[in-house]
C-alpha cells in the first residue's frame, strides 16, 4: 500500500510539472503567479524598441514572446461605441445624471460592460484582439465640470455640480469595473485631467486660469472621489493648459495630486494627440522628442496617437531613462494583465471570461435603457395640469418638430447603435394605434426651413384639426458636441461644437409662435444635450419636458410620460439661466456668478428642480442642532406622497454656511446628499442621511478642506431651499478645525 501511495505522489509532481513546462512557454503567461511577477517578467524580456511601441494606444503584437496586439481606444459613455456590433444604448450621460440615481447609472454600467467583456472575450477566443473599439479600456467617464450651458461636450458629463458629478461617476466607475479583486470586468477612466470645459475651438492651445479655490472646489472634487473613493485605474489627462502648463505634461496635477496625495496607481493617457500640442500650438517645448519625454517623466504613461515613437530617442539623447519607460510599463501592463489579455487559453480564473454574446441587447439591458430614460426626462412646466393627457378625451394629436422621428439625435454622440430605435412618432403609432389619431409634420429643420416644404400657416391650419399639439423641438450632436464631430458652421447659434446663444433656433420659436395661434394646447417636449433658455415657451407653451438625448427607448418614455403610463421623476442637473447676458465669457473659467453654487440672479428653473404629476409634503424629524468637528452626524425627514398618483420623489440635502468675514468664499448653498424614493398615493417614507465632516467643510483660499466651527442651515427638501418643499435645520459646528485633505 505504502508503494502504492509512492507511486500515486510521484506521478501527480510529474504531470503538473509537465502541464507548467507545457502550458507555459514564459512565466508571464501563467496565471497562477502574481501579476507583479508577471509584470516584471514580461518588461524584462521586452527591448526598447518594443517597450516604446507598448506605450502607444494601438500597441503591436510581439509574435516572439506571443504578446497579443491590443488598442487601448475604446468608448462607452452610454453604451459601448463606435463599434460595429448591434448593443444597447442607454440615454446620454447628462440624462443619466439627471435621474438622480446611482444605483440605476451602477446597473446600466454593468450592463455596459457586459456587453464590452462579450466582444472582447470572442476577440481573446479567435486570437483577434488589436482592433480598435473592442477592447476594454473605456475612456469613460466624463466628470468635468459642466459650468457653462453652452460647451458642446457637457452632454457627455453629469452637469454643473461637483457632488452630483461625483456620486455619478463613482458608481459608472464601479459598475464598469466590477468587483473582483484579482480580474477587471473592463477598465474605466475619469477624464479630462483637469479644468476642461470648453471652448471647443481652440482647446489644443487653451490656457485655463483657474485660482487655487476654484480648482479643488469645483474642478477636482470628482477626480478625487473616482481616484481615492472609487479606485478608477485609468485617468485621462486634458488638451488644455493650466495655468500654462499642458495638462499631460502638468508636475502638480499628476505627480503631486495625482500619485502622491491621492496615491493613484493606475495609468494614464493623454486625450488624443494632445502630446503633438505641446511643441505645436502650446508651444511650451522646443521639440516632439522633449514633449514626449517630458509627458512621460510628469507620468503619461499611454499616448493616443503616434509621437511615443520618438521616445526612443528621448532615451538615447538622455532626455529621460529606459528606467522611466519601465514605470509607465508596469502600470500599463498590470491592466492588461488584469482584464486577462495574456493567459491565453486558460480562462478559469478569470470569473468575466464566461460572459458571453447571450447578454448583448437582451431584455433586461433594453429594459434598463427605458427605465434610465423613464427617470431622466424632467417636466419643467405643466400648466393647469395639462399632462398627463387624456387617452380618452384625445382623439387626434398633431406630432410637429424636428426631432420627433429623428432616430440619430437619440443617440447623441459617443454612441453605438442598437437594432431598434424608438423615436416619439414610433412610440405614439404603436402605442396608440386604435386609440388616437397621429398627425406627424416634421414641420421644420433644426435650424431652418424645410426645402419645399408647406408654409408655417398651412401646418398649423393642419394642427388646428387635432386636439393637442406636440413639438418636439431640440437640436443634436451634429450642432453640439466635441470639435470635428460636431460645429454647424453657417448657422446662427453654434460654432465647433459649442453653442453660441441658449436659446431654441429661431426657425422652431417661429413655428411654434404660428402653432400657438391655433387655440389648441402646446406641449413642448425638448431634446438636447444642454438646457435651453425656453424664454418663450415658458411663456406660451401649456407643457414642457426636458427629454435630453434619451437613447433607443427615448420615444417610449415620453409617451408614457405623455399619458401618465409613467410619472416624469427626473431633476435639472443644470441651471437654467434666463438670457445670455447671465454667462461670462466661456473662456473665463473663474466660478463666480456660475451654477447654482455661485450665480445670484434669477433662473428660469433651477438645478434640482422638476415636476410631478403628484404632491410631496415634507415633515421634519428630531435632529441634533450641534455638532463637533470630525464627527459625523444623521439627519431624518418624512416625506409624504399627498397626491392621487403614485411617483418617485429625489429628496435632496442641501447646506448653506454662514460667512464670518465678508471676504470669505463659499457657495452659496451645496448639495450633499440625494435619494430617489418611491412613494404609492398616501404613502409616508423616512428618509436618513449621514453627513460626513467632508460634507460639512468647506475648501479654504489655499485648497485645503476642512471642517471649522461655525453656523449653518440643513435643507432637506424636493430641490433647493426656498425654491422647493421641504424642511430646513440649523446647525451649529464647534471645536478646533478638522482638515480633512
Amino acid at each position: 500500500m505504502k508503494n502504492k501511495i509512492i507511486t500515486l505522489g510521484f506521478f501527480l509532481f510529474c504531470s503538473m510539472h509537465a502541464v507548467e513546462a507545457k502550458d507555459y512557454d514564459f512565466p508571464f503567461q501563467n496565471p497562477a503567479l502574481p501579476v507583479e511577477e508577471r509584470v516584471e517578467d514580461l518588461i524584462s524580456r521586452l527591448t526598447l524598441q518594443e517597450k516604446v511601441q507598448m506605450m502607444k494606444h494601438q500597441s503591436p503584437a510581439i509574435e516572439r514572446l506571443g504578446v497579443p496586439a491590443y488598442n487601448w481606444w475604446n468608448e462607452a459613455l452610454h453604451g459601448v461605441a463606435r463599434t460595429s456590433e448591434k448593443v444597447t444604448v442607454f440615454p446620454q450621460a447628462i440624462g443619466m445624471a439627471a435621474t438622480f440615481d446611482t444605483d440605476a447609472l451602477q446597473k446600466a454600467a454593468g450592463m455596459i460592460s457586459e456587453e464590452g467583456r462579450a466582444l472582447f472575450n470572442e476577440d481573446l477566443r479567435q486570437k483577434k484582439t488589436g482592433s480598435i473599439y473592442r477592447g476594454l479600456t473605456y475612456w469613460t467617464p466624463n466628470v468635468n465640470i459642466f459650468r457653462d450651458p453652452r460647451w458642446g461636450r457637457g452632454q457627455e458629463t453629469y452637469g454643473e455640480d461637483p457632488y452630483l458629478t461625483s456620486k455619478m461617476g463613482y458608481a459608472m466607475v464601479r459598475g464598469l469595473e466590477g468587483d473582483n479583486p484579482d480580474y477587471l470586468k473592463a477598465v474605466a477612466c475619469a477624464k479630462h485631467y483637469a479644468v476642461h470645459s470648453g471652448p471647443e475651438y481652440n482647446r489644443h492651445s487653451f490656457n485655463a486660469q483657474v485660482d487655487t479655490y476654484d480648482l479643488w472646489d469645483t474642478y477636482l472634487p470628482a477626480f478625487r472621489e473616482l481616484v481615492v473613493k472609487a479606485k478608477v485605474h485609468g485617468v485621462m489627462c486634458a488638451y488644455n493648459r493650466l495655468d500654462g502648463q499642458p495638462c499631460c505634461g502638468h508636475n502638480e496635477l499628476l505627480q503631486d495630486i495625482l500619485r502622491n496625495q491621492w496615491k493613484f496607481d493606475g495609468y494614464v493617457t493623454s486625450d488624443c494627440g494632445a502630446i503633438n500640442d505641446f511643441a505645436h500650438n502650446h508651444k511650451t517645448h522646443a521639440s516632439d522628442i522633449e514633449a514626449v519625454s517630458d509627458a512621460v517623466l510628469n507620468g503619461t504613461d499611454l499616448e493616443c496617437g503616434d509621437l511615443y515613437r520618438l521616445l526612443e530617442q528621448g532615451v538615447n539623447k538622455g532626455y529621460l531613462s529606459e528606467k522611466n519607460i519601465d514605470v509607465s510599463l508596469k502600470r500599463l501592463f498590470t491592466i492588461l494583465f488584469k482584464i486577462g489579455l495574456f493567459d491565453g487559453e486558460d480562462m478559469s480564473r478569470n470569473p468575466y471570461f464566461s460572459i458571453g454574446r447571450e447578454v448583448i441587447e437582451c431584455d433586461a439591458h433594453k429594459k434598463q435603457a427605458f427605465e434610465m430614460a423613464c427617470k431622466s426626462m424632467v417636466l419643467l412646466k405643466n400648466e393647469n395640469h395639462i399632462l398627463p393627457l387624456d387617452i380618452k378625451k384625445i382623439k387626434r394629436i398633431a406630432l410637429i418638430g424636428p426631432n420627433a422621428d429623428d432616430a440619430q439625435t437619440l443617440l447623441a454622440n459617443y454612441y453605438g447603435t442598437p437594432s431598434e430605435i424608438i423615436t416619439p412618432l414610433k412610440s405614439m403609432e404603436k402605442k396608440l394605434k386604435g386609440k388616437v389619431e397621429i398627425d406627424y409634420m416634421k414641420g421644420v429643420d433644426h435650424v431652418k426651413k424645410l426645402e419645399e416644404g408647406p408654409s408655417f400657416a398651412e401646418i398649423a391650419r393642419r394642427a388646428q384639426q387635432a386636439d393637442v399639439i406636440v413639438f418636439v423641438s431640440g437640436i443634436n450632436a451634429n450642432y453640439e458636441g466635441e470639435a470635428g464631430d460636431a460645429g454647424a458652421g453657417g448657422y446662427a447659434g453654434f460654432a465647433s461644437g459649442d453653442r453660441t446663444t441658449l436659446q431654441l433656433p429661431q426657425v422652431q420659436i417661429d413655428l411654434m409662435k404660428e402653432l400657438e395661434k391655433t387655440g389648441r394646447p402646446l406641449v413642448v417636449v425638448n431634446m438636447s444635450g444642454s438646457v435651453m433658455s425656453f424664454e418663450w415657451e415658458s411663456q406660451h407653451a401649456d407643457a414642457i419636458l426636458q427629454a435630453w438625448y434619451g437613447g433607443q427607448s427615448a420615444g417610449d418614455a415620453i409617451t408614457d410620460i405623455l399619458f401618465g403610463t409613467y410619472n416624469p421623476s427626473g431633476r435639472m442637473p443644470l441651471t437654467t439661466y434666463k438670457s445670455d447676458n447671465d454667462l461670462p465669457a466661456l473662456e473665463d473659467y473663474s466660478m463666480s456668478n456660475r451654477t447654482y453654487r455661485y450665480f445670484r440672479g434669477e433662473v428660469r428653473y433651477p438645478f434640482g428642480y422638476g415636476l410631478s404629476y403628484t404632491t410631496f409634503k415634507y415633515e421634519a424629524c428630531p435632529a441634533d442642532t450641534v455638532v463637533t468637528t470630525g464627527k459625523s452626524l444623521a439627519y431624518q425627514v418624512k416625506v409624504t406622497n399627498t397626491g392621487s398618483k403614485d411617483g418617485d420623489e429625489v429628496v435632496q440635502l442641501y447646506i448653506s454656511h454662514s460667512k464670518q468675514k465678508q471676504t470669505e468664499r463659499m457657495p452659496l448653498c451645496a448639495l450633499k446628499g440625494f435619494q430617489r424614493v418611491s412613494l404609492k398615493k398616501g404613502e409616508t417614507k423616512t428618509v436618513t442621511f449621514m453627513l460626513s465632516p467632508e460634507e460639512l467643510a468647506l475648501v479654504t483660499a489655499d485648497g485645503l478642506l476642512r471642517e471649522r466651527a461655525g453656523k449653518a442651515e440643513v435643507y432637506i427638501g424636493g430641490g433647493q431651499p426656498g425654491k422647493s418643499e421641504g424642511v430646513a435645520y440649523p446647525l451649529h459646528i464647534q471645536g478646533d478645525a478638522f482638515q480633512i485633505h
